[in-house]
């Protein structure tokens, strides 16, 4: 697992073994930064269920101004410090220790590019999609860019619309804004 551009562009990303995280593969994490480009420069990035903070680093290295990683397993928080160290991008990083959905309940910050990732079958989509409507954390022209099976199917809260989605042999992409009608589908 590399860095793919940018700044820290062919950086090596350490990552835990085990399954207790997965990591985005490098050719998925491409196709996901290709759908999502306009969005990441000068973005104020949240990585919820951060794992090894590739998509967070990610966005850093392609010229993102900040992100928060969230992440509740300390083992997998140190490999995202050495990460953000490796890459010289700690400067542009906050890192916080818990669940995600306590960090939604008491963060005021907003985000315009949020990266959701979490357990497959944790069936953690759409609850976090409606607190980030809630708590208005996504800002006005921001995107949600979820990762997860291509077999899944999640119900959107109201308000939040599919703008892209692309299946990556087993694994889907959808790119999620609020307040825009119409979806861009190709399986």
């Amino acid at each position: 697992m590399r860095v793919i551009s940018g700044s820290a562009r062919g950086r090596k990303l350490l990552s835990l073994e085990g399954e207790a995280t997965r990591p985005t593969t490098d050719r998925v994490k491409e196709s996901m930064f290709n759908l999502c480009m306009d969005y990441v420069p000068s973005a104020a990035v949240l990585d919820l269920f951060a794992g090894s903070g590739a998509l967070g680093i990610e966005a850093l290295s392609r010229g993102a101004n900040k992100c928060t990683f969230v992440e509740n397993k300390s083992d997998a928080l140190e490999i995202v410090r050495k990460n953000l160290e490796n890459t010289r991008l700690s400067e542009r990083a906050r890192i916080y220790r818990g669940d995600a959905f306590s960090f939604l309940e008491n963060t005021t910050e907003t985000y315009s590019l949020v990266f959701l990732d979490p357990p497959y079958d944790s069936g953690f989509y759409t609850p976090v999609l409606a607190k980030l409507s809630e708590k208005a954390l996504l800002r006005q022209d921001g995107l949600v860019v979820m990762e997860m099976r291509a077999d899944m199917e999640i119900s959107l809260p109201e308000g939040f619309s599919v703008l892209k989605e692309r299946i990556y042999g087993k694994i889907k992409i959808l790119l999620i804004v609020t307040g825009k009608k119409g979806e861009e589908r190709h399986d």
